[in-house]
């Protein structure tokens, strides 16, 4: 039984053995030292990279606590000290801890949010027509660059050419309140907070990217896997975007996708579908999940 099917069966607490959930939680951390490595590494040095800090910075989310592995709601551990004290923990025998149905009552409300959100994009079609071009959108028309360590690629000029030769389709409200402000009545349709569950749609990077910060939100009720999944997916999706942006990223390694001409949008479409596709099998695991944590009650039996 997977950890997400466990989910699903939450009426009586699944225990597993100290020699099972640690051998988990290892191979979690491995795979972990694996993505963010690098990461580490340049922080520790005291300098930072334009592509993968993003993860860290903008979702706000430390490595160290990605690195506790989660079982999931349900799921016991036994022998398991090390987790007293950890927030949604709580202790049901003598030596087993499991997340709390209580925390889970705190978290309702979000879990119904996540749950809403998640299954209203994977209802829409997917849109591949934007290009990526939301990053461009936030330097239009000015002489303020966001990664300063990185020159434009076309230069501000070149820039705002681009986004003047082609419309503006951006799906998601945290890459448009960034656009400015010239750049704000150029898109396809004005986007608020409140509109955030009736626009999002399963093409956008950033929507796929999300994927992984609500996953985190829902820690410890959603199992470390499927979150380790969704952040790996993320970073698949923040290489793309800027790849794709005006940024001149080949310091650092990265081949510009260049949208400004037909080969470079096509090359886009092709990635940011393949992106949407597995998506689109992480967004139902995660959408399963919150639904069976929202039918939930509040107290299960060891």
């Amino acid at each position: 039984m997977s950890t997400d099917d466990a989910l699903e069966q939450p009426a009586r607490l699944r225990v597993l053995p100290q020699v099972e959930w640690r051998e988990r939680a290892r191979a979690h951390r491995e795979r972990l030292d694996r993505l963010v490595g690098p990461y580490l590494e340049r922080r520790a040095a005291g300098t930072s990279h334009p592509v993968i800090d993003f993860l860290f910075t903008y979702y706000g989310n430390k490595p160290s606590q990605l690195r506790r592995w989660h079982p999931g709601f349900g799921v016991g551990l036994r022998e398991a000290a090390e987790y007293a004290g950890a927030r949604g923990y709580h202790r049901v025998d003598a030596d087993v801890y499991t997340a709390d149905p209580a925390y889970l009552d705190k978290r309702r409300d979000t879990v119904e949010f996540v749950a809403g959100l998640l299954g209203a994009t994977a209802g829409r079609p997917a849109q591949l027509s934007c290009f990526g071009l939301h990053e461009w959108a936030m330097v239009y028309r000015t002489d303020e660059v966001r990664h300063q360590q990185v020159p434009l690629r076309l230069g501000h000029a070149g820039t705002d050419a681009v986004v003047e030769s082609m419309s503006l389709r951006c799906t998601h409200f945290d890459a448009f309140r960034f656009f400015t402000p010239d750049a704000v009545g150029r898109n396809a349709e004005p986007l608020t907070r409140a509109d955030q569950v009736r626009r999002e749609q399963p093409g956008c990077l950033h929507a796929n990217m999300d994927i992984y910060k609500w996953s985190f939100k829902l820690a410890p009720l959603i199992s470390s896997e499927l979150m380790l999944d969704c952040f790996e997916l993320a970073c698949a999706a923040r290489e793309l975007d800027m790849r794709a942006s005006p940024y001149d990223l080949s310091e650092f390694g990265y081949q510009p996708v260049p949208i400004e001409t037909p080969a470079g949008r096509a090359e886009y479409v092709r990635a940011q579908a393949a992106i949407a596709e597995s998506a689109a099998t992480l967004r139902e695991r995660l959408h399963r999940a919150c639904l069976a944590l929202a039918a939930t009650p509040a107290r299960i039996d060891a």
